[in-house]
């Protein structure tokens, strides 16, 4: 049975290996156990699909933002919870992208560059330190983070459970999701 709910973008924004997509997978899971209308935007496989072409530089991270931000405005107004895990870097695009959707809450998953540096198990920091990769977030290319996102997950200070309930209990308080009931 599907509960009622209203159509919100919950944006997850930090550096690589800040934990976005997990704290995102982690929600998603308890979203549908409550039966909500939800997609899921990850920012690697937009990137395969639906940026595909696109660059690391700053006019195509944009442009990346913008297509994933057009697709969740779509799927927003028709009532859907989506939730976009992508790095996002620049500040002034997310804002851009807010404004356009309306029904949106950003949420900054941070983690210092030195603790998502030991998470990485692609060795991207490692391939970024050394050059081999151009333009990367938090080493070579900087990341703008929001100055007022409606809920900052600490993933180096707070368990996995902890971000989640944060996120939960903030689309409750902003009325995107109906409260739960304790037993």
């Amino acid at each position: 049975m599907a509960s009622e709910h209203k159509g919100v973008t919950i944006w997850f924004t930090g550096l690589s290996g800040a934990g976005k997509t997990t704290i995102n997978d982690a929600l998603t899971a308890k979203l549908r156990d409550r039966g909500v209308k939800l997609e899921v935007l990850d920012g690697d496989i937009v990137r395969t699909n639906l940026t595909k072409g696109l660059t690391f530089s700053k006019e195509d991270r944009d442009e990346n933002v913008r297509r994933i931000g057009f697709v969740a405005d779509l799927l927003t107004r028709n009532g859907v919870i989506v939730t976009v895990a992508a790095i996002s870097p620049y500040r002034a695009i997310r804002e851009e992208v807010r404004e356009r959707i309306g029904d949106f809450m950003e949420v900054y998953v941070s983690a210092p560059v030195e603790v998502c540096e030991e998470r990485d198990v692609k060795g991207l920091y490692k391939k970024a330190r050394s050059g081999e990769i151009k333009q990367f977030t938090g080493i070579s290319d900087p990341y703008e983070a929001p100055t007022n996102p409606e809920v900052n997950c600490e993933t180096h200070k707070e368990t996995l459970d902890e971000s989640v309930n944060k996120v939960i209990a903030k689309l409750e308080e902003m009325g995107y999701l109906p409260a739960t009931v304790a037993a």
